[in-house]
Protein backbone atom coordinates (compact mmCIF):
# COMPACT_ATOMS: atom_id res chain seq x y z
CA UNK A 1 0.00 0.00 0.00
CA UNK A 2 1.26 3.25 -0.11
CA UNK A 3 1.69 6.10 2.04
CA UNK A 4 -1.79 8.48 0.56
CA UNK A 5 -3.79 5.71 0.63
CA UNK A 6 -2.61 4.95 4.49
CA UNK A 7 -3.11 8.59 5.33
CA UNK A 8 -6.27 8.41 3.51
CA UNK A 9 -7.44 5.77 5.54
CA UNK A 10 -6.06 6.98 8.65
CA UNK A 11 -8.33 10.35 7.92
CA UNK A 12 -11.84 8.51 7.03
CA UNK A 13 -11.67 6.61 10.49
CA UNK A 14 -10.20 10.23 12.27
CA UNK A 15 -13.14 11.80 10.08
CA UNK A 16 -15.47 8.97 11.79
CA UNK A 17 -14.37 9.18 15.14
CA UNK A 18 -14.90 13.08 15.47
CA UNK A 19 -18.62 12.86 13.67
CA UNK A 20 -19.51 10.00 16.59
CA UNK A 21 -17.96 12.36 18.97
CA UNK A 22 -19.46 15.24 18.01
CA UNK A 23 -22.90 12.77 18.14
CA UNK A 24 -22.80 11.40 21.46
CA UNK A 25 -21.74 15.24 22.98
CA UNK A 26 -25.30 16.90 21.04
CA UNK A 27 -26.72 13.23 22.52
CA UNK A 28 -25.65 14.07 25.82
CA UNK A 29 -26.40 17.64 25.65
CA UNK A 30 -30.23 17.14 24.23
CA UNK A 31 -30.51 14.21 26.74
CA UNK A 32 -29.33 16.46 29.73
CA UNK A 33 -31.74 19.40 28.45
CA UNK A 34 -34.91 16.93 28.42
CA UNK A 35 -34.04 15.65 31.98
CA UNK A 36 -33.40 18.73 33.12
CA UNK A 37 -36.64 20.23 31.64
CA UNK A 38 -38.78 16.92 33.22
CA UNK A 39 -37.18 17.52 36.87
CA UNK A 40 -38.45 21.12 36.91
CA UNK A 41 -41.98 20.32 35.41
CA UNK A 42 -42.20 17.96 37.97
CA UNK A 43 -41.11 20.57 41.02
CA UNK A 44 -44.18 22.82 39.23
CA UNK A 45 -46.29 20.52 39.18
CA UNK A 46 -45.60 19.27 43.01
CA UNK A 47 -45.82 22.87 44.18
CA UNK A 48 -49.25 24.24 42.20
CA UNK A 49 -50.54 20.71 43.51
CA UNK A 50 -49.37 20.51 46.99
CA UNK A 51 -48.34 24.33 47.92
CA UNK A 52 -50.74 26.25 46.07
CA UNK A 53 -51.16 28.30 42.69
CA UNK A 54 -51.63 31.47 41.27
CA UNK A 55 -55.39 32.24 40.08
CA UNK A 56 -57.19 35.50 37.60
CA UNK A 57 -60.98 35.97 38.97
CA UNK A 58 -63.40 36.78 36.57
CA UNK A 59 -66.92 37.68 37.72
CA UNK A 60 -69.17 39.89 39.84
CA UNK A 61 -70.26 37.05 42.72
CA UNK A 62 -67.37 38.30 44.82
CA UNK A 63 -67.58 41.92 44.57
CA UNK A 64 -66.62 44.47 46.44
CA UNK A 65 -63.94 41.81 47.87
CA UNK A 66 -62.25 40.45 44.60
CA UNK A 67 -63.50 42.16 41.55
CA UNK A 68 -63.01 41.21 38.17
CA UNK A 69 -59.32 40.21 37.16
CA UNK A 70 -57.88 40.27 40.72
CA UNK A 71 -55.26 38.25 41.09
CA UNK A 72 -55.22 35.97 43.92
CA UNK A 73 -52.77 33.02 45.75
CA UNK A 74 -54.59 29.84 46.71
CA UNK A 75 -52.70 28.43 49.21
CA UNK A 76 -53.69 24.34 49.37
CA UNK A 77 -52.09 23.33 52.89
CA UNK A 78 -55.27 24.44 54.71
CA UNK A 79 -57.09 22.69 52.64
CA UNK A 80 -54.79 19.36 53.07
CA UNK A 81 -54.87 19.78 57.04
CA UNK A 82 -58.56 20.40 57.15
CA UNK A 83 -58.12 23.66 58.65
CA UNK A 84 -60.53 25.56 56.10
CA UNK A 85 -62.71 28.01 58.80
CA UNK A 86 -65.94 30.47 57.98
CA UNK A 87 -65.31 33.48 55.97
CA UNK A 88 -62.50 31.63 54.45
CA UNK A 89 -62.52 32.79 50.89
CA UNK A 90 -61.50 29.59 48.77
CA UNK A 91 -61.23 28.19 45.12
CA UNK A 92 -63.23 25.16 44.18
CA UNK A 93 -64.26 23.13 41.43
CA UNK A 94 -67.57 24.20 40.26
CA UNK A 95 -70.20 21.73 40.60
CA UNK A 96 -71.93 22.13 37.23
CA UNK A 97 -68.76 21.84 35.37
CA UNK A 98 -65.42 20.14 36.76
CA UNK A 99 -62.84 22.35 34.07
CA UNK A 100 -64.01 25.82 35.75
CA UNK A 101 -63.17 26.82 39.24
CA UNK A 102 -65.55 29.06 41.15
CA UNK A 103 -64.17 31.86 43.89
CA UNK A 104 -66.57 31.81 46.91
CA UNK A 105 -66.67 32.37 50.55
CA UNK A 106 -67.21 29.59 53.07
CA UNK A 107 -70.25 30.42 54.80
CA UNK A 108 -71.17 27.04 56.58
CA UNK A 109 -69.21 24.01 57.83
CA UNK A 110 -70.45 20.34 58.02
CA UNK A 111 -73.20 20.38 61.26
CA UNK A 112 -73.69 24.30 60.67
CA UNK A 113 -77.31 25.41 60.00
CA UNK A 114 -77.22 27.61 56.94
CA UNK A 115 -80.21 29.93 55.38
CA UNK A 116 -80.62 28.67 51.85
CA UNK A 117 -83.03 31.76 50.50
CA UNK A 118 -81.97 34.90 48.91
CA UNK A 119 -82.14 38.32 50.14
CA UNK A 120 -84.74 39.70 48.85
CA UNK A 121 -87.46 36.22 49.76
CA UNK A 122 -90.23 36.91 52.29
CA UNK A 123 -90.10 33.83 53.88
CA UNK A 124 -86.18 32.65 54.93
CA UNK A 125 -85.42 28.53 54.49
CA UNK A 126 -82.58 26.97 56.55
CA UNK A 127 -81.04 23.90 56.07
CA UNK A 128 -77.84 21.85 57.82
CA UNK A 129 -75.07 21.19 55.79
CA UNK A 130 -74.16 17.42 55.63
CA UNK A 131 -71.12 16.08 56.27
CA UNK A 132 -68.28 16.18 54.03
CA UNK A 133 -69.69 19.64 52.61
CA UNK A 134 -69.08 23.07 52.81
CA UNK A 135 -71.75 25.74 52.20
CA UNK A 136 -70.05 28.42 49.83
CA UNK A 137 -71.27 32.01 48.84
CA UNK A 138 -70.19 34.78 46.92
CA UNK A 139 -70.25 38.47 48.69
CA UNK A 140 -72.13 40.06 46.04
CA UNK A 141 -75.17 37.82 47.09
CA UNK A 142 -77.90 39.77 44.57
CA UNK A 143 -75.50 38.71 41.21
CA UNK A 144 -73.79 35.38 42.82
CA UNK A 145 -73.80 31.46 41.67
CA UNK A 146 -73.53 29.45 44.61
CA UNK A 147 -74.46 27.47 47.20
CA UNK A 148 -77.78 28.54 47.51
CA UNK A 149 -78.31 27.19 43.87
CA UNK A 150 -76.33 23.71 43.81
CA UNK A 151 -76.45 23.08 47.21
CA UNK A 152 -73.93 21.77 49.60
CA UNK A 153 -70.25 21.92 47.93
CA UNK A 154 -68.37 18.51 48.61
CA UNK A 155 -65.19 19.22 50.69
CA UNK A 156 -63.29 17.62 48.09
CA UNK A 157 -63.99 20.02 45.13
CA UNK A 158 -62.32 22.72 47.61
CA UNK A 159 -58.90 23.72 45.38
CA UNK A 160 -57.20 26.27 48.06
CA UNK A 161 -58.12 28.98 50.44
CA UNK A 162 -57.28 32.64 49.28
CA UNK A 163 -54.73 33.72 51.49
CA UNK A 164 -53.47 37.21 48.66
CA UNK A 165 -55.11 39.41 46.73
CA UNK A 166 -52.03 41.00 44.59
CA UNK A 167 -53.85 44.59 43.57
CA UNK A 168 -52.27 46.22 40.28
CA UNK A 169 -51.60 49.80 40.39
CA UNK A 170 -54.35 50.15 37.37
CA UNK A 171 -56.89 49.06 40.44
CA UNK A 172 -56.24 51.64 42.68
Amino acid sequence: MSAAIIAGELSKGKLKFVMVEMFRSVLGKALGFVGYTIQYGCIAHCAFEYIGEVVVCSGPSMEPTIVNHDIVFSERMSRQLCRIQKGDIVIAKSPFDPNMNICKRVIGLEGDKVCTSSPSDVFKTHTYVPNGHVWLEGDNLRNSTDSRSYGPVPYALIRGRVCLKVTLCCHI
